[in-house]
């Protein structure tokens, strides 16, 4: 029996899947990829949708009609309950396609290596409940989800962009994040903006870069491999249960970053108990 499809829009060829490809290929599933004006009408024939970053904004119909095509295809997804990841921009797709609102980040663009919490309510997740408190993750955005969907959990978040990450419906979730980068993608990107990172210390932003990428792996490979779970046996995963997000405090000191290593180890034992999780400070850019 084949391997069931996902279909993986692509809006900017400099955003492919990379890494995430041998990933999902490893847990049994083919990712079909396709540039976002390449966008099928329906999706017949695929067990499950992801759609990648771009350089362009989520409100860019304008300028890029075929981005409308997209958010139909989100919507469907959500309303069909396909298993579905938004990263970065498709995070952001995933968003405003259904209630929610994309605007430029109140609190300034994240570039490089940075770390993010998860919520309590993570811990009731498929996807979130097994990943660590705090975990790297490759920041490159200017935009952010500044209201999420109507129904929408919030799972992830940092001080300087509250959404990081979310679940709409069953089987949803949106990523501000990126996960599919390599370091010479990022390098890449890097010389492409060299403009908008004038001022940063770009050097100190690629070394953090190239080194967090085995912890991004290492990390998000097991993530990938649930998501992908869900799209072999949608089935598996139970309706949702209203429950309140919690407000995450900085983690900022040895100390608290032990309590919170002792508090994922009590979630561990008890994975469906919510409890308040602390949240890391972010990683600022200009430090080695």
């Amino acid at each position: 029996m084949a391997d069931p499809r996902v279909l993986a829009i692509r809006p900017d060829p400099d955003d492919p899947l990379g890494p995430v490809a041998e990933w999902l290929r490893g847990a049994g599933v083919e990712p079909v990829e396709v540039a976002g004006d390449e966008v099928p009408g329906n999706l017949a024939g695929y067990a499950g949708l992801i759609v990648l970053g771009g350089y362009m904004g989520a409100n860019d119909d304008a300028a890029h009609p075929w981005l409308a095509r997209v958010k139909a295809l989100l919507r469907e997804a959500v309303a069909d309950e396909l298993p579905t990841l938004g990263i970065c921009l498709g995070g952001q797709l995933l968003a405003v396609a259904n209630g929610g609102r994309v605007e430029r980040s109140p609190d300034g663009p994240e570039y490089g290596a940075q770390l993010v919490a998860k919520r309590s309510v993570a811990a009731q997740d498929p996807l979130f409940r097994p990943l660590p408190i705090a975990t790297d993750v490759i920041q490159w955005h200017v935009d952010a989800i500044t209201r999420l969907p109507p129904g929408a959990i919030e799972l992830a978040s940092s001080p300087v962009c509250a959404n990081q990450a979310f679940r709409l419906g069953r089987l949803a979730w949106g990523l501000q994040f990126h996960i599919e980068t390599t370091p010479d993608l990022v390098r890449q990107w890097a010389a492409d903006d060299a403009d908008a990172l004038d001022g940063y210390d770009l050097e100190a932003i690629l070394r953090r870069s190239d080194a967090a990428h085995t912890d991004v792996a290492e990390t998000w490979q097991p993530f990938i491999a649930e998501f992908a779970a869900v799209v072999r046996d949608p089935d598996s995963v139970p309706p949702l249960r209203a429950v309140p997000t919690s407000i995450a405090a900085p983690l900022t000191d040895p100390a608290a970053i032990r309590a919170a290593l002792a508090a994922e180890a009590q979630a561990a034992r008890a994975p469906l108990t919510p409890m308040s999780l602390p949240m890391p400070a972010v990683r600022p850019p200009h430090d080695d």
